[in-house]
């Protein structure tokens, strides 16, 4: 191969599937039968029933939590309408203690004339001042029990309100519980797999069936280990669809290598995805990882390997002459050449693990 300057684009090759960007599993909030309302491949509506799980122990528990509502509610009420007795009674207590406070000033102020004309003793208007006093710890009293008996009556009643509101959260639980029955579609888009059989029983949290959203899909692809470490997100991507290609980006790397290679997901630029696309398709999908300009650069060859990139065979007048090179980054059919080689150079680039450790090698037979 000839050294030969120019730009060097990295990139990747790599076969992929297309799979659904969202394809959620529904799953079963509770044991019971299963009455399904569609078949694999059938097109859904957001919000569309899809299947009932029949369960009379969910259906049960909400009318068992209705009723207790409504008997904590009448409890509620009971003690709103126990707090406005209280409050009344304490309320006539209090008016009964004004009143007897009025009468007993007005006795002591006739008692007071009477004294001053001496129609009366002193001991009778001192009764009347006692009786005056008296009546005005009555009052103080009244009015302090006005506002415990209010005070009290209200917590009651507020501690009731609590219980019925902690009852209707219950009931609103039990309620979504029993809607959840109804397995609706998230969105628009088509039945993928179908788990449970019609009229068969499924188990709590068991899944039922799954969505495929026929607007966002992703395409899947594996990508070798040795090039897994310079992929990155949002790196450009190209995916031909019926010799048309269609831009996208890397979406997701995964975090592991599994038998030597990395999955990766390219999606789809907007405007791009191409119509038509079904579940497990295959594509052929390149990657464009970076962009060398105007770099010294040779074919790609094995003598990589077999020498760790120090060593290269220039070919002089039917002669390999061994020269100690650096390289720098490799695409899949191109290595760059740092130092070592000129622009122009013929080296060997399969074949020198014959040459052994001989400095020069006679070729024959070369163009």
């Amino acid at each position: 191969a000839t050294v030969t300057r120019g730009d060097l684009v990295r990139d990747l090759t790599a076969e992929g599937r297309v799979i659904a960007a969202n394809s959620p599993t529904l799953y079963a909030i509770a044991a019971g039968t299963v009455s399904l309302a569609v078949v694999a491949g059938d097109a859904v509506k957001k919000d569309q029933v899809l299947a009932v799980i029949d369960s009379p122990e969910l259906r049960s528990k909400l009318v068992q939590e209705q009723s207790t509502l409504s008997s904590v509610e009448a409890e509620a009420s009971r003690a709103e309408l126990d707090a406005q007795i209280a409050r009344a009674n304490a309320q006539r207590s209090l008016d009964q203690a004004v009143i007897d406070h009025t009468a007993a000033v007005r006795e002591w102020e006739r008692y007071q004339t009477a004294f001053e004309r001496g129609a009366v003793s002193k001991n009778d208007l001192n009764r009347a001042e006692d009786g005056v006093k008296k009546a005005e710890i009555g009052l103080a009293t009244a009015r302090k029990d006005f506002a415990l008996q209010s005070s009290g009556a209200d917590l009651d009643a507020r501690n009731k309100h609590l219980q019925a509101q902690r009852q209707q959260a219950v009931v609103d639980e039990a309620q979504r519980q029993v809607d959840a029955l109804n397995l609706r579609a998230p969105f628009d888009g088509q039945v993928g797999q179908i788990q449970v059989p019609q009229g068969t029983s499924v188990s709590a949290h068991g899944p039922v069936l799954s969505v495929v959203d026929l607007s966002q899909f992703e395409v899947e692809i594996k990508v070798p280990e040795s090039f897994a470490r310079d992929l990155a997100i949002a790196m450009p991507a190209q995916v031909s669809v019926t010799n048309a290609m269609h831009t996208g980006t890397i979406a997701a790397i995964a975090p592991e290598v599994v038998n030597g290679e990395v999955t990766a997901r390219v999606r789809f630029d907007p405007d791009q995805q191409p119509p038509g696309l079904r579940q497990n398709q295959r594509l052929s999908v390149r990657v464009e990882m970076d962009t060398r300009n105007n770099v010294l650069m040779v074919e790609r060859g094995p003598f990589i390997e077999q020498h760790g990139g120090a060593w290269a065979w220039v070919v002089t007048d039917g002669v390999a002459s061994r020269r100690p090179v650096r390289l720098g980054v490799a695409s899949l059919g191109a290595v760059e050449v740092v130092s070592g080689l000129r622009e122009g150079d013929r080296i060997v680039v399969s074949g020198t693990d014959l040459f052994g450790k001989a400095e020069h090698v006679r070729i024959s037979g070369l163009p």
